[in-house]
């Protein structure tokens, strides 16, 4: 694979544990966190809460408005040995958005990477998908089903 391919792949794998981390909830992530031996690190950008854009589309495909503002945290770390982490969370937490920004250089590091992906990452997305099941169940017990009923008649004569 040339090294364009291997950006490639490794940025899919940042993404998705980079959603993984921001979709969290901070006590999950924060519990977590706990359970790892902290790596040194320098704050590159100290967390600090700001507003975003949400932009919509009308029926995913129309064209986009501005549906409202959303606040987001972020955070920048370096590990001290090199790595750079970044994150951006929703709300105001920020110690969610700085063990984000830890866990995303962590996850970036040959020595790191395994243990953070299987002890937090993995958990993560199991969590993520379990609420994704109740809130589709919970959804499903709402759903209402509409038809037409088609009758064959003979004319009337």
């Amino acid at each position: 694979m040339s090294d364009t391919g291997l950006e490639i792949a490794a940025s899919e794998g940042r993404r998705e544990w980079m959603a993984v981390l921001a979709k969290a909830e901070a006590s999950e992530v924060s519990a977590a966190w706990e359970r790892l031996e902290k790596p040194a690190y320098t704050l590159l950008r100290s967390p600090e809460p700001g507003l975003v854009l949400v932009r919509g589309r009308m029926g995913g495909l129309g064209d986009p408005f501005n549906l409202g503002e959303m606040t987001v945290t972020r955070s920048a770390v370096r590990l001290t040995t090199g790595e750079t982490g970044l994150s951006y969370v929703a709300g105001r937490n920020r110690k969610h958005a700085e063990i984000a920004a830890v866990l995303d250089a962590m996850l970036q590091s040959e020595a790191h990477h395994d243990l953070v992906r299987a002890e937090v990452i993995a958990p993560l997305e199991i969590a993520q998908a379990a609420r994704r099941q109740v809130a589709a169940r919970k959804a499903a017990a709402t759903r209402v089903d509409f038809f037409t009923l088609v009758r064959d008649r003979e004319p009337s004569k």
